[in-house]
């Protein structure tokens, strides 16, 4: 029940995805204030701060060029929890301190398992190039 809950609304964010697939200038202006974000949430993302993490890393790359591969799908899956992430306004609104960011955590962990072969292939890669824009 909840993850189809969190699922539904990662999907809503999907479809806001498709404007950042292949420019790369407005996804450098989501990563900025998704970084941002995460960087004043660190204590209460707990987990979900390395997911987060890598999945900057991963669209990072991929709007650069630098690594493709991943489906495309996968892309907009991980940008539409990114845009879950950034928007104040979801299931629980970020303004509720300490719980808005919870479900945001939680469409971050459930992304994460749900594509984790392809995360995992991108970790392997990830070891031969240079630091997060987080570190």
């Amino acid at each position: 029940m909840i993850d189809s809950k969190i699922d539904f609304e990662a999907k809503k964010h999907q479809e806001g995805a498709h404007g950042y697939l292949n420019n790369p200038k407005k996804t450098e202006g989501l990563l900025k204030k998704a970084i941002l974000k995460a960087k004043n949430n660190k204590g209460t993302l707990g987990e979900a701060w390395e997911k987060l993490q890598l999945f900057f890393d991963l669209v990072q790359a991929y709007s650069k060029g630098e690594y493709r591969n991943v489906s495309p799908a996968t892309i907009l899956t991980i940008i539409g929890a990114i845009l879950y992430f950034v928007s104040p306004l979801d299931v629980v609104p970020d303004f509720l301190v300490g719980l808005g960011i919870l479900d945001d955590a939680a469409v971050i962990t459930f992304t994460l398992k749900k594509l984790s072969v392809e995360i995992d292939e991108f970790k392997v890669w990830k070891k031969t190039v240079t630091k997060s824009p987080l570190e």
